[in-house]
């Protein structure tokens, strides 16, 4: 084994997470027991606890990757510049393509909205998640108050604006089996995720763009 090949390999902390994350997705933190985490990456449930200390911090852990990658993309989204309704469109159609690679995002990070009675609120990885979340919201709210300073974007409250354009990029691939029965088809099937792009566009440009702006 090369000295690349080991450097490529996930390590420990890495593979716990990516089980954690598809286990909390399908059944929620209550679901999700410690020792079927550690049987799932193959260890030790003793080498689970050694990088992180309770299913809490798990969790949180988990929820905070999400959401940094989440952070990660929308922040290189809108260094690419552009007119607000440009950097708004991209950011839209780059998360939902995020969202569709990754199954268990959305679904995991909706169902922790519910769950986070559970955690203490004060842990370093609940502290990063929040930053992340907070960073994400204040980014959009900048670009949508930007755009209705412009006149680009017709003037509406913002935080009505965000909430509703946050889940219009995030709800259909959180919805499992609601959505698919909606659908009639798997959302996460390539045409279903062009077509829900194509949808989300148009309500940007149609609802919040100012007409002759376009």
């Amino acid at each position: 084994m090369t000295v690349a090949t080991l450097a490529s390999e996930p390590s420990s902390r890495d593979r716990i997470l990516d089980v954690a994350e598809g286990l909390f997705a399908r059944r929620g933190y209550a679901g999700v027991g410690m020792k079927e985490v550690a049987d799932g990456v193959g260890l030790g449930k003793s080498s689970v606890f050694h990088h992180f200390a309770s299913k809490a911090e798990l969790y949180s852990a988990v929820c905070a990757r999400i959401l940094s990658t989440i952070e990660d993309r929308l922040v290189r989204s809108l260094a690419e510049g552009g007119a607000p309704q440009v950097r708004l469109e991209r950011l839209v159609g780059e998360l939902m393509e995020l969202l569709a690679a990754h199954p268990s995002y959305a679904r995991l990070l909706l169902r922790s909205l519910f769950e986070d009675d559970d955690l203490a609120g004060d842990g370093p990885e609940e502290q990063a998640a929040q930053r992340a979340i907070g960073g994400i919201m204040e980014s959009m709210a900048t670009l949508l108050k930007e755009g209705m300073a412009s006149g680009v974007f017709r003037a509406s409250s913002v935080p009505h604006v965000l909430l509703l354009t946050v889940g219009q990029i995030a709800f259909p691939f959180a919805s499992g089996e609601f959505g698919q029965e909606v659908l009639g088809k798997d959302v996460f099937d390539p045409a279903q995720v062009k077509r829900l792009k194509k949808e989300a566009l148009e309500l940007v440009q149609f609802g919040l763009v100012e007409q002759g702006r376009a």
